[in-house]
């Protein structure tokens, strides 16, 4: 796991690299391909449910979501989440006054 990055580090930051008493899983295509996503605090059912995560370089711009979904037993190796495509952002709620419009 040399001079690999972990999603969420900053790049220029005094260490972005993985740590060794850290797990990790291995972003696979998409927007984050290559990144590392730190699992070291989550529930085993949380790394089996895969993860939204938030990317500037995606359909939906800034703030967009990624999804990424564990390799099916057998299909590309444990410790590897897989991109599934892009998801937008939930709207705001908007708020019509009374007597407005």
């Amino acid at each position: 796991m040399v001079d690999r990055q972990v999603y969420g580090a900053e790049p220029d930051g005094t260490d972005p690299g993985p740590r060794p008493d850290h797990d990790y899983v291995e972003l696979v295509g998409g927007p984050l391909d290559g990144l590392l996503l730190g699992v070291t605090c989550w529930q085993s059912q949380e790394v089996v449910d895969g993860a939204l995560l938030m990317s500037d370089h995606g359909a939906f711009g800034p703030g967009g979501r990624s999804d990424y979904e564990p390799a099916a037993p057998g299909l590309g190796g444990v410790g590897r989440s897989f991109w599934r495509g892009y998801v937008p952002l939930p709207r705001p709620a908007v708020r019509v006054r009374p007597g407005a419009g």
